[in-house]
């Protein structure tokens, strides 16, 4: 009996073994998204170049992550990861969430891997409902909503939008726009004027 043939790998085409699913697979495909949306933006991604990076299949990346919107809101939680970080916001109870959550949303902003995706969403975010989409169910939902909701407050949702807006306002102003002189204020002048804002949100009756 004879043995299997091997195909020929062409140019530019990932190995074999690499572009077969296995463990690991699916993380690298999201490493890679949130390299390619944040050097080429939304519009100029495409999950063909993705899958390039990524050295897979196209077919493979739409079959962990669906359509492009899908995989930039992956890529966009692996900067954020929600799911993580609630714990820690919400672990030691109503005293300091304020400050905790400002903490670690500058955090995330001032960590130059995190920011540049984060920076693409924004943008994105301004002209494309996909992008807007994204930032409000990763910043809204996933992780305001949750932790309003967890705290027992009223209008828990209102609040939540409250909190958003403030954070998401920073960003802007200080990350996107840049405005002075809040884009060079130390962070902890930050942590100081704004955690009390978010506690009266998000804890008082």
């Amino acid at each position: 009996m004879s043995e299997p043939v091997k195909r020929r790998r062409g140019p530019g085409r990932p190995r074999q073994d690499e572009a077969d699913d296995g463990p690991g697979t699916q993380e690298r495909i999201r490493l890679a998204a949130r390299e390619v949306f944040a050097e080429r933006g939304y519009d100029k991604t495409s999950v063909r170049g993705i899958a390039k990076v990524a050295g897979v299949d196209p077919a493979l990346v739409h079959h962990y992550f669906g359509s492009k919107d899908d995989l930039f809101a992956a890529a966009v939680e692996v900067s954020m990861e929600p799911a993580l970080v609630l714990p820690a916001i919400l672990g030691e109870g109503p005293d300091g969430i304020g400050e905790r959550l400002v903490r670690y949303f500058l955090g995330v902003w001032e960590n130059p891997v995190t920011r540049v995706p984060l920076l693409a969403v924004i943008r994105s975010a301004l002209t494309h409902e996909a992008a807007a989409k994204v930032l409000r169910t990763l910043v809204l939902r996933r992780l305001l909503e949750r932790i309003a909701a967890d705290l027992d407050v009223p209008d828990p949702t209102f609040r939540a939008e409250l909190a958003a807006s403030h954070m998401v306002g920073i960003a802007i102003l200080r990350y996107v726009v840049q405005v002075e002189p809040l884009a060079s204020a130390d962070q902890e002048d930050i942590v100081a004027l704004v955690a009390p804002t978010l506690q009266r949100y998000l804890t008082e009756g």
